[in-house]
């Protein structure tokens, strides 16, 4: 047997998965060109903040503000707000801005709200007993804030826009529709309600119907209506700070883009389009999608895993651990037989290059099994019994292509 290790339960309960093959296969990993990439350190965190794009230094943007929100992305993403915050602080202490002027508020945008186990793990206990952290509720305590020139009617978290300091902290990832996340997406969805998010989904929707399908998806920002969204809404809420991370294989923190909210979000995506890109290994048979840094988003790992059989035709396999299981997704989730999120779509289309799915997960439930129904699709527990499948249907060689993280990583096309 050849044994991969992979990192897996981002946060709750990290670790390893030793993933074993068959001696007989071809196994090769499919990383992305920055996956080896080094973690930035305390000092380097400092220069950046010190150093924004564009922008005041938070410490001169805090002069004279009475009341500071600082928006955090929510547990779906690897950014460390925990390891950030120190910095943040700091700049923040410099104006004299002191402790009881400063809320943080998660931008979960249509996601469940979190436990303080969840916030514990994002930002640590410390944080927990010094600072107040609320939960967005994108059902109430939403106010008008304007129109984005798409139509989308803007209402945001009261809270927030209470605040007359905005900071968002969060990390440029590859994203399924927007292209990359980061940048504006801290406002709309993160703390917009219900409504406004559902405007906003629509807009994928409405470009594929005029044709304009192709500017939407992985890597796709230039020209991406949802992108031109959320930009206009974060100008819209008044943003006045926005700190983006870029991760590494590890899920560390290895370049960090700070500053005015659309100019950082824009040299961020520069270095993301080359970060999270990955090489295709040709002639794949099967396809082994690891999922690290939205581990409770893992469908977003068929993307890569449907791709990279493209060529050839053959099997894959999406690992999806996640101790807390699958997020909860009030506008695109399955709630019962007949009660669905407004926009709930079944994963069930055909395709023909893809001839068996294999999802390994031990924490199954039926409401994302509804949600991911994939044609010929075997739910397990465990890799071994994803492997005697395999095993038993590449009974002589096989190509392998295993992927480390497959909610951040792109092929390019």
């Amino acid at each position: 047997m050849t044994t991969y290790k992979m990192k897996t339960r981002c946060w709750h309960q990290p670790g390893d998965l030793e993933l074993d093959f068959a001696e007989r296969w071809e196994v090769c990993q499919c990383r992305m060109q920055g996956h080896s990439t080094p973690q930035l350190n305390d000092a380097q965190i400092e220069h950046a903040l010190a150093n924004p794009i564009e922008a005041p230094t938070l410490a001169e943007l805090a002069a004279g503000k009475r009341k500071v929100a600082i928006i955090f992305d929510d547990i779906s993403r690897p950014t460390p707000i925990g390891d950030l915050l120190p910095a943040i602080l700091r700049e923040l202490a410099k104006a004299g801005i002191r402790d009881s002027a400063i809320r943080l508020i998660c931008a979960l945008g249509c996601h469940g709200a979190h436990t303080y186990q969840d916030f514990a793990a994002k930002l640590g206990t410390a944080v927990l007993k010094r600072f107040p952290v609320y939960n967005h509720n994108i059902y109430e305590n939403c106010v008008d804030v304007g129109t984005t020139s798409q139509g989308t009617v803007l209402r945001v978290n009261a809270e927030v826009m209470s605040c007359d300091l905005k900071i968002g902290v969060g990390s440029v990832i590859t994203h399924p529709q927007t292209g990359f996340g980061g940048g504006g997406k801290i406002i709309l969805p993160g703390v917009s309600e219900i409504s406004s998010i559902e405007a906003y989904h629509r807009l994928e929707f409405e470009a594929k119907d005029a044709g304009r399908g192709h500017t939407i998806g992985m890597a796709k920002y230039a020209d991406n209506p949802m992108a031109k969204d959320f930009t206009e809404a974060a100008r819209l809420a008044g943003l006045d700070f926005k700190i983006d991370c870029i991760v590494n294989g590890a899920g560390q923190v290895c370049a960090l883009f700070c500053g005015d909210p659309e100019k950082e979000h824009r040299e961020a995506i520069r270095y993301a389009v080359k970060h999270y890109a990955t090489e295709a290994i040709p002639q794949s048979d099967i396809a082994v999608v690891n999922t690290y840094s939205k581990e409770n988003e893992a469908m977003i790992g068929l993307i890569i895993g449907i791709t990279l059989l493209a060529q050839k035709g053959g099997s894959l396999v999406l690992i999806m651990d996640c101790p807390t299981g699958q997020v909860v997704h009030y506008l695109l989730g399955s709630f019962g037989e007949i009660s669905r999120g407004r926009l709930f779509q079944t994963i069930d289309f055909d395709i023909p290059w893809v001839k068996k799915t294999i999802i390994v997960c031990p924490q199954f439930e039926h409401a994302t099994a509804e949600w991911i129904a994939l044609p010929r699709t075997t739910w397990v527990h465990k890799w071994d019994e994803a492997l005697a499948i395999l095993q038993t249907d590449y009974p002589g060689g096989a190509r392998v292509a295993v992927v480390p993280d497959g909610t951040v990583q792109y092929i390019p096309v």
